[in-house]
């Protein structure tokens, strides 16, 4: 189950954005979306009710993106961040341009340093109970299950029974068909990308379906949820 607790002890100034997240229970990933584009999409999504909007470091002018949103969006619930993120260098440019939240793909204690002395939430991508060990030792505020579509739901709740009181978020593969099953599994909140951000809808300018989808995903983890 989530553990996450605004109240467990934890440096306050990294909390609060995961409380977000955990809300909506879904991190919209944002690869390869273009400058034009990335406003009206994450204001879409934040209107479909997901707020934590990641957008990946190696996109072209990634910080200049955060930075952007982080203004545009101001006065709405959303939670900017950045993932992607393979070095201290690139987690201090995305937290100086504004990232609530740094991601990285991999177990990375120096990223987890970085982010714990700047004071921002660091998820810590992870696969094995070795690396999971490792990542909670560098400081990590979240697990970052990646790839989840390479070991699936059950891989996700055999790592909840011995870090049960860790915070986990499964990327890579999940779909709005499959999101019940990771939360079922213990996920506080799950990182989608292509399955909530569609690259046509984007192409089209038809940034209401974005919302649309965006809605669908958060009624389908209420659901979960409440069963």
């Amino acid at each position: 189950m989530c553990a996450f607790d605004a109240d467990d002890g934890r440096e306050r100034s990294r909390r609060p954005p995961l409380g977000t997240i955990v809300e909506s229970g879904v991190v919209a990933v944002l690869r390869g979306v273009d400058p034009e584009s990335i406003v009206p999409v994450a204001a879409a999504l934040v209107r479909g009710g997901v707020p934590g909007i990641e957008i990946t470091a190696d996109d072209p002018g990634a910080a200049e993106k955060v930075s952007r949103l982080r203004a545009e969006l101001d006065g709405t619930d959303a939670v900017i961040g950045a993932g992607t993120v393979l070095d201290p260098a690139t987690a201090s440019a995305v937290i100086d341009a504004g990232a609530s939240f740094v991601v990285t793909p991999h177990t990375a204690p120096p990223v987890v340093e970085t982010c714990n002395r700047r004071g921002v939430l660091s998820m810590c991508g992870v696969l094995t109970p070795t690396e999971a060990v490792t990542a909670l030792e560098a400081g990590a505020d979240v697990l970052k299950v990646f790839p989840a579509s390479s070991v699936g739901p059950g891989h996700l709740s055999a790592l909840a029974g011995p870090f049960g009181d860790v915070d986990l978020v499964p990327t890579g593969g999940v779909t709005l068909q499959n999101a019940a099953d990771y939360l079922d599994a213990g996920a506080c909140a799950v990182g989608v990308g292509s399955d909530l951000v569609d690259g046509d809808a984007i192409d089209e300018g038809d940034f209401d379906a974005i919302e649309r989808r965006a809605e669908k995903f958060v009624a389908e983890v209420a659901d979960a949820r409440r069963e």
